[in-house]
């Protein structure tokens, strides 16, 4: 008996060892972000669901005749524009073609909530061709269909190949030669291809201090190349904060002490154009004209972007994303209100300080929130008009229709329809409720005049997605495109 125990104790710490060994394979062949959305593509498959439209327009409503973003109209409620946008900077739609030779470029700055987007782009847009990830690698394949030809330009697709980190001065000089080298054009007469930059950005202060608690782990930034009018910095030019090979371990103090930070207005000097200023050679004017100059370079190209978002609205980024480029995400984004900046308890002094070390950056960050909301704003009442419009249309088809078969006197009795509801089904896929009755006297009156007949339209249910879970930070190393 007691052998028999000891066969069976030894058999229960078998099973509990492999069941272990398996756990852990499991996380490293397959991280449990990407099987969230392995699942849930899945889920979509097999329900049908599709996102995209038969001409590759993103469907606004979903199944359930819910609309997913009305909760982000109603979050707008108190938001009123600060700043007068034209109607070209508003309205924003470009006509990207992933089967031609159009390219995105993901402009990614420090800390703002980057490496989450970027494996939105890759693992999670619902394409035709989608991107190829393999577990253990660093970079997923983003060919167009049928081409081995690369439609984005990211860390995650390209890796960083203009450079760790690359600004927009260095972006747009390196980006078109590079992608014209790696995959020349066909034909010498066909136009120049058309590159649509887009970026994210986040809230100064708490940008500030997710960079320090990062620096603050040993991470470090020396590999970025910081190439403007041709050659990098020297180092007298830009100086180091830290002697050693890291500044781990570092203060707050320390970090906001050093003048020659990056960390300091880094979204404002990231999206302008450094050329304007001499690049880093700081003498060429005084500091607050460098600054002014470099704050209206830096709107000027926010503006000209295709897209960007902001980390605060992961929704309504989405939203606006799909809408620019009519492609559609596969699960929606998750807001995400803990992390390491958050956990962080800052003196409001200290806030304050960082502010002010930050000044360009919270005005460059204000005059961007105000034009994403208003950007939001004009495209969900695009979006309601044009719903409107198709219900007008499809009422107008539904009259002719029925229209047509009350000529003459009346409806024989032996072709009257019943009062039960008749689905059909509408050219974009809606279906339609059509409750028919007998024709009236009145109805009689009226044929001549096409009275109108009552339809009720049942929109498509919105299938149950899951929400993503949080992304790994970041792979500190540099890998170039290969």
């Amino acid at each position: 008996m007691d052998e028999k125990s000891t066969n069976q104790h030894r058999l229960y710490i078998a099973l509990v060892m492999v069941l272990l060994f398996g756990v852990i394979v499991l996380q490293y062949v397959c991280p449990s972000s990407d099987c969230q959305l392995l699942h849930i593509g899945s889920l979509s498959s097999r329900s049908g669901g599709n996102a995209i439209g038969s001409r590759g327009e993103v469907n606004d409503i979903g199944l359930s005749g819910k609309d997913p973003y009305v909760a982000e109209d109603g979050a707008l409620a108190r938001f009123v524009p600060r700043f007068n946008f034209t109607t070209s900077d508003l309205s924003r739609l470009v006509d990207f073609n992933i089967k031609g030779d159009d390219v995105i470029v993901f402009l990614h700055i420090q800390k703002t909530g980057g490496t989450t987007f970027g494996r939105h782009l890759v693992r999670n847009i619902k394409l035709e061709r989608p991107c190829e990830c393999h577990a253990g690698q660093k970079k997923c394949t983003c060919y167009r269909p049928g081409k081995r030809e690369t439609w984005l330009f990211s860390r995650f697709s390209t890796g960083w190949s203009c450079g760790l980190h690359a600004d927009w001065t260095e972006l747009t000089n390196c980006v078109p030669s590079l992608m014209n080298m790696r995959e020349p054009p066909k034909k010498p007469t066909v136009p120049s291809r058309n590159y649509y930059y887009i970026t994210i950005l986040r809230d100064p202060v708490w940008r500030y201090l997710s960079e320090w608690r990062h620096v603050q782990r040993g991470a470090t930034w020396k590999a970025s190349l910081h190439v403007c009018d041709g050659r990098s910095p020297t180092l007298a030019e830009l100086p180091s904060c830290y002697p050693g090979d890291d500044w781990s371990g570092c203060s707050l103090k320390d970090f906001m002490d050093c003048p020659y930070n990056l960390a300091n207005n880094r979204q404002v000097r990231m999206l302008a154009d450094l050329s304007l200023v001499g690049c880093y050679n700081d003498s060429a004017m005084s500091e607050d004209e460098r600054w002014a100059v470099l704050l209206e370079s830096a709107k000027r190209n926010l503006r000209g972007m295709a897209f960007f978002g902001l980390t605060e609205y992961q929704r309504k980024t989405q939203y606006l994303f799909e809408k620019t480029f009519r492609l559609a995400f596969i699960a929606p984004f998750t807001q995400l209100n803990g992390t390491r900046a958050s956990s962080v308890e800052v003196a409001p002094e200290t806030q304050q300080r960082i502010r002010q070390l930050n000044q360009w950056d919270v005005e460059l960050y204000e005059y961007a929130r105000d034009l994403f909301l208003q950007r939001f704003q004009v495209a969900r009442q695009q979006e309601r008009r044009q719903a409107r419009e198709k219900r007008q249309q499809e009422r107008r088809r539904l009259r002719g229709r029925l229209g047509s078969t009350r000529l003459g006197i009346g409806w024989p009795v032996a072709m009257w329809p019943s009062n039960k509801p008749h689905w059909t089904e509408t050219q974009a896929g809606e279906a339609i409720t059509t409750h028919l009755r007998p024709p009236t006297p009145e109805m009689k009156q009226e044929r001549d005049g096409g009275g109108a007949v009552e339809a009720e339209v049942q929109l498509p249910e919105w299938w149950g997605l899951e929400e993503n879970s949080t992304m790994e930070d970041y792979m500190d190393n540099v890998e170039q495109w290969r």
